[in-house]
């Protein structure tokens, strides 16, 4: 475990620090000024237009910051993940929605890092690890490509850089409903029932063979069976809305 000392002491987007929540370990829970502006709106309508609910949160740890591997349903899935939580999440996304006038600004200024599909091991992944490093959830869609239903597609390995990168931990994180909320070609957003799922961290164990295994599409298929899982979990609390757990 890292001390205090050995750790970098960068500032969010706003300018303030992240809190430090012990000696030992950090956290980033404050959002900057443009993140607390535009999540009230997002999360009413995510309450009652998309009726989100999430089920889990607890085994996110609050003393650090953590890796997300989420399945991929839509363009809302990163929105779906942050909104009701009281901190904020670092996301990858690919660097052509940064160059959409208003949009680019936004991701920007909300903490997005841009990643290209020809270099992913460049620049973004080395700012990825800064944001893990500095206490940050970090969010990674390891499909690539948006999914349905019941589906979660192959995980492509570039998320192992980053996996075998940093000792905070790593979350399966999965979304079910998002898909028919705004299916691919839809121009709006359809009122429906969404969950998401935030599992547990992967174990030391699995964490230990993430590290040593040289076997890449084991270790992705792996990491696919843990989101594939809370999904599996998602769709049985929307077919359960009485065992859901509305935060």
């Amino acid at each position: 475990m890292q001390t205090e000392s050995h750790l970098p002491m960068h500032e969010t987007d706003n300018g303030q620090p992240p809190i430090i929540t012990d000696r030992a370990e950090r956290a980033v829970l404050q959002r900057n000024w443009l993140w607390r502006l535009l999540q009230p709106p997002v999360w009413l309508l995510a309450r009652t237009w998309l009726r989100v609910s999430m089920y889990g949160q607890e085994h996110l740890d609050r003393t650090r910051g953590g890796l997300m591997l989420i399945n991929h349903q839509s363009f809302l899935d990163p929105v779906l993940v942050a909104v009701l939580l009281d901190r904020p999440i670092s996301f990858l996304a690919r660097d052509s929605l940064f160059k959409v006038p208003v949009l680019g600004w936004i991701l920007r200024k909300t903490y997005v890092i841009p990643i290209s599909r020809e270099s992913v091991r460049g620049n973004s992944i080395r700012t990825a690890i800064e944001r893990l490093e500095e206490g940050f959830l970090v969010g990674i869609f390891p499909e690539g490509t948006r999914s349905s239903g019941t589906d979660v597609r192959k995980f492509r390995p570039g998320f192992l850089a980053l996996a075998r990168r940093t000792s905070q931990p790593i979350y399966p994180v999965a979304i079910a409903g998002a898909d028919q909320a705004l299916p691919r070609g839809a121009w709006f957003v359809r009122p429906g029932r969404i969950q998401v799922v935030y599992g547990e961290p992967l174990t030391s164990s699995e964490r230990e063979r993430i590290l040593n295994d040289s076997d890449d599409a084991g270790l992705a298929e792996l990491a696919r069976l843990k989101v594939a899982e809370c999904q599996q979990q998602a769709i049985r609390l929307l077919q359960d809305p009485a065992t859901r757990s509305l935060q």
